[in-house]
């Protein structure tokens, strides 16, 4: 069991501090169910800072490879992981008045936003946004996931056996 490193989110913003680190994708239990396998390794960044408006930020960043399930042929299928994202912190009266907010941000640069926390769980934080960022129905390739290919077959065999039952109209219309 790996020890769960927890951060005082404005405090480790506020200092510009960085947390690096490397997790088993079988320490996250909330992954677990989008998973076909436990195997792999995450490797995970989180870089706090302050912007030029005064908002205090945290930037993640997480690579590696899991396994998830194919929802054609229920297979496992290789997934890489790279999220690369900003987090605005926000205080509770600030996120719920966020719809009425306007700090002077520009559309195009908005960030997802989070409760700042004296206590917060880093792992808890990248596993929620990893469970963000994966597929919702993952599925292999065309070519190489073996339920689409042994489909394929079967209709291109369907084709040569079938009858085509509108074949007869086209040949009266030939001969008028």
């Amino acid at each position: 069991m790996y020890s769960r490193p927890f951060i005082d989110s404005l405090d480790f913003a506020s200092h510009g501090r960085k947390i690096s680190g490397e997790i088993p994708v079988a320490e996250l239990p909330r992954l677990l169910d989008a998973l076909e396998n436990y195997q792999g390794m995450l490797s995970y960044t989180v870089r706090g800072g302050v912007d030029k408006l005064g908002s205090h930020y945290l930037d993640l960043n997480v690579t590696g490879r899991c396994q998830l399930l194919c929802q054609r042929c229920l297979g496992g299928m290789d997934y890489p992981v790279r999220l690369v994202t900003r987090l605005l912190l926000r205080d509770q009266a600030s996120l719920d008045n966020l719809d009425e907010m306007s700090d002077g941000r520009d559309e195009d640069e908005a960030f997802d936003s989070i409760l700042a926390a004296a206590q917060l769980d880093v792992l808890s934080l990248l596993e929620e946004e990893i469970l963000l960022g994966l597929p919702i129905a993952p599925k292999h390739e065309l070519g190489s996931c073996l339920a689409a290919n042994v489909g394929y077959v079967a209709m291109k065999n369907a084709d040569k056996d079938e009858k085509k039952p509108f074949a007869v109209l086209a040949k009266l219309k030939l001969t008028k």
